[in-house]
């Protein structure tokens, strides 16, 4: 059941505290790479604070609430390297029960980077590639999935990607894909740079 900050006080106030203010988790993914000097630093430098701030009960919480603070709560799990919350974070992107936070939880689990994260992420595959009618997050968490396989040198997204493969068949089958290109490319670039900005943030702490 998801909690609703207009009617949840404690949940209302960690919504203010840490997702609202200057609109934080609107900026959190491709906005980010497009932040220019001095609001970058100031930005980055306040989400690592409050990454350090935050408690794991509270990271919780915000993870009980709709978009807003599942995709915060995903990043501040993700610059604080809190891997506890490794599989919260695997059944909440399986579950897809909100819209825009796949590529923060698929961003955390690629900056954790283990063979655990990527079979998490693999069973979002098994799930919704078998959906051609959901545009969920199929590509993102394909991407993801490959970024770890690259680093790892492992081959988890080979059974979706070779001949016949499943992947092949969603590209083929889902109305929403406008073009035979597939996606991936690009947003395994997008993964790798977020990426990047987790570890930059990591590393400040």
């Amino acid at each position: 059941m998801i909690r609703h900050a207009h009617d949840d006080a404690e949940l209302l106030a960690l919504v203010r505290r840490y997702v609202t203010p200057e609109r934080r988790y609107l900026k959190l993914g491709g906005a980010l790479l497009r932040m220019q000097d001095p609001e970058y630093d100031r930005f980055m430098r306040d989400l690592c604070e409050d990454a350090r701030l935050i408690n794991a009960d509270e990271i919780a919480i915000l993870l009980e609430g709709g978009w807003r603070e599942r995709r915060t709560a995903a990043w501040f799990v993700a610059v604080s390297r809190r891997t506890e919350f490794r599989e919260h974070l695997g059944n909440l992107l399986l579950a897809s029960e909100v819209c825009c936070t796949g590529l923060a939880y698929s961003v955390t689990l690629a900056s954790f980077g283990t063979a655990r994260d990527a079979e998490l992420l693999a069973a979002y595959l098994d799930r919704y590639l078998r959906r051609p009618d959901l545009a969920y997050d199929q590509a993102v968490v394909m991407a993801a999935l490959r970024f770890i396989d690259l680093n790892l040198a492992a081959d988890q997204a080979d059974r979706f990607l070779g001949p016949g493969g499943s992947w092949q068949q969603w590209l083929q089958d889902a109305p929403h894909m406008q073009s035979d290109t597939d996606p991936t490319p690009s947003y395994l670039s997008l993964i790798r740079r977020l990426c990047a900005l987790v570890d930059e943030c990591a590393g400040a702490g």
